[in-house]
Formats: C-alpha cells, structure tokens, sequence
C-alpha cells in the first residue's frame, strides 16, 4: 500500500506560480511513475501531467506544456509539480496518483493510488 500526502495548494493570483509537492510512503518509490490530475468544480478529473519512475520521461496535457513541470526526487520519496503563468482556469483540486509499473501513464484508470487532493484557486 502506497499513501500519498499533497501540499502546496492555495490563492494565487493570474499569472503567480505555485508548486505543488506530493509525498509518498514506501521503500519503492523510483518503481512508480507518478502522474497530477486535477478536477475543477463540475468537470470530470483531466490529466495534467506523469513522470516514469526514474524521472527520465515526462509527459504533460499540451494546454499545459512550456506552464507546468513535473519532477521528482527518489531521495525524498517526492514528485512535484511547478506551475508558472497560472491562469483562473487552472483552478482545481490537484491529485497526484502513482502505479505499480516505472512507465508512465496518462489514464486515471492506469494508477493505482491517489492523494486526498490539494486545492489551487487561481484568480483574475
């Protein structure tokens, strides 16, 4: 069982940045790829972005590419998630979700674990 801890979240004006950490438990972690989602208000969870297990492939949405990065850092058991030029259409609750396979992933189906979920309210 893998648990999954987000933080970071919060208001920020257009065009701000934040950056999103999601902490997981588990001796294992350079054996998961991890992946962000996020879910705003009345639409369904959209894919943000992965990262495979050894951070050497990324992958992001295309609305979301040159704006957002995912990295990780095995030592830390930590994926992150920069997120710059933020725009009020990014306001979500963002879940980071992990599988048990290195490759990288772009189907909520294809993850096994998720987080509780951290909040980011972008404002105009």
């Amino acid at each position: 069982q893998v648990q999954l801890v987000e933080s970071g979240g919060g208001l920020v004006q257009a065009g701000g940045s934040l950056r999103l950490s999601c902490a997981a438990s588990g001796r294992t972690f350079s054996s998961y790829a991890m992946g962000w989602f996020r879910q705003a208000p009345g639409k369904e969870r959209e894919f943000v972005a992965a990262i495979s297990g050894s951070g050497g492939a990324t992958y992001y949405v295309d609305s979301m590419k040159g704006r957002f990065t995912i990295s990780r850092d095995n030592a830390k058991n930590t994926v992150y998630l920069q997120m710059n030029s933020l725009k009020p259409e990014d306001t979500a609750v963002y879940y980071c979700a992990s599988r048990r396979l290195r490759l990288l992933a772009r189907r909520d189906i294809d993850y096994d674990y998720w987080g509780q979920g951290t909040q980011v309210t972008v404002s105009s």
